[in-house]
């Protein structure tokens, strides 16, 4: 293995710095990994340190690093050949295609490949409008689908506001059925999902329903603090999406591709969606990729017009091969029922932990794709750090999120959450040893309840 001295790392360190940015982050002051490795649900850095990956970096890392059969398909791939424009057929385009049609509802037909989870929203929306003949989008307000122009703008989260003075038009957003949070103060679950989906039809009412083109969902939520869906509020959703010929969106870029204990978040509630948008675990990060998956109606509305969708790098053959890699890793490895035996115990070694450690506010989990909310009083539920904190009310979940690094984690803390997403591969010990690790860390926020 090929060895660092300390003038390479610092080398190495210097030229990123200089003249790379790093997203979503002042530039001044920066102090990232300096990775030089991965393996397994691993990774190192140049002094050697290990650091256990409990976030599958970006949620995307669904089989673990390093695994070397996506490595041969993607050299094998190369050399027969790297790279033909869209409208030529390949090997790899064909197989990939037949597989998502097979792991996805029986109506969902044809895939329209994308580079990325942003674009596979925009390409959808697209869709979605073209279709339609309509021009508005519903979405939550807590949720994040994509950086790009239209994707952030369909998305809720805060990280839009700086640049939606040039937003994309025509998105509505509505409030989420979050119980825990529950803005209609409702008793039960149920009954906040009744409430939310009422709430986003008499929304859509005032916007008239004839200007609706889509609902755009995440499969299950993701890094808006994976707000889980109360039983009946996604069938409601489609009953509206029916009443008003409003198409629904699934967005299972991360939610996808087995990290919620089934292939896609939204089988988890039994309801048709009519595009499905995807990227992260289809190649589980080794390789960019995204796909739109259409309903065959929809996809037969072009037979006899062009389908005005275009990207250079779409269904990329060496992605593809990636891909196909990976969907056959899942199956070959267990990975997807893995996530759903690894989701259960997390769930009840975190039970355990909120009993020691009384800033456990709220624990949401699917598979494995889970948050711990962190508050100052669970009568209160008053958060360690609220929505969308300023710097300045960030210094408890700082101090958190340093002892988690301190101690060999990477995952996300991101105002009172913490991220619990590790690569699907993981097993009890290495679950047990994440734990431990958020368990200490939780501890510098227990110092801070009343």
């Amino acid at each position: 293995m090929e060895t660092f001295t300390d003038v390479d790392k610092e080398q190495i360190l210097h030229d990123n710095l200089e003249y790379t940015l790093f997203s979503w982050s002042k530039q001044a002051g920066l102090n990232p990994i300096n990775a030089e490795r991965t393996e397994g649900v691993y990774l190192y850095d140049r002094d050697g340190k290990r650091y256990i990956d409990f976030s599958s970096q970006l949620m995307n890392v669904n089989i673990g690093h390093g695994n070397q059969k996506v490595t041969e398909a993607v050299a094998t791939q190369m050399r027969e050949l790297s790279y033909v424009y869209p409208g030529m057929i390949t090997k790899a385009r064909g197989d990939l295609g037949r597989k998502l049609a097979e792991i996805t509802p029986a109506n969902l037909t044809k895939a329209f490949f994308t580079l990325g989870g942003a674009e596979s929203i925009e390409n959808a929306i697209k869709l979605a409008r073209l279709y339609t003949g309509r021009h508005k989008i519903v979405t939550l307000y807590q949720s994040f689908h994509g950086a790009s122009y239209g994707a952030i703008s369909a998305g809720g989260d805060p990280r839009k506001l700086p640049v939606d003075s040039q937003a994309m038009p025509g998105v509505v957003h509505v409030e989420n059925p979050f119980f825990y949070r529950c803005p209609w103060h409702s008793r039960t679950s149920e009954e906040c999902a009744q409430r939310a989906a009422d709430h986003m039809e008499r929304v859509i009412g005032y916007e008239g329903p004839q200007n609706v083109a889509a609902i755009l969902l995440e499969g299950e939520s993701g890094t808006s603090g994976c707000i889980k869906y109360p039983p009946g509020y996604w069938q409601r959703v489609r009953e509206i999406c029916d009443k008003h010929g409003i198409l629904l969106i699934a967005d299972e870029v991360m939610s996808g591709f087995g990290r919620t204990g089934k292939w896609f978040g939204s089988d988890h509630h039994g309801v048709k969606v009519d595009l499905m948008c995807m990227a992260k675990g289809i190649t589980a990060g080794y390789l960019p990729l995204g796909a739109v998956m259409v309903d065959e109606k929809i996809a037969h509305s072009f037979d006899d017009k062009p389908l005005p969708l275009g990207l250079t790098y779409s269904a990329h053959p060496v992605s593809c091969a990636a891909a196909v890699a990976v969907l056959d890793i899942y199956e070959e490895e267990n990975l997807i029922e893995n996530a759903a035996e690894m989701g259960r115990y997390i769930e009840e070694q975190v039970a355990e932990m909120a009993k020691q450690h009384p800033s456990i506010g709220d624990f949401r989990n699917t598979g494995l794709l889970g948050c711990i909310e962190l508050v100052k009083n669970r009568e209160t539920k008053e958060p360690m750090a609220p929505w969308n904190a300023a710097p300045s009310q960030m210094e408890v979940m700082n101090q958190v999120a340093a002892k988690i690094r301190e101690l060999g984690m990477y995952t996300f803390v991101r105002w009172n959450y913490i991220f619990i997403a590790p690569p699907l591969s993981i097993t009890k010990d290495e679950v047990d040893e994440g734990l431990d690790i958020i368990a200490q860390a939780i501890s510098i926020a227990d110092q801070h309840t009343h």
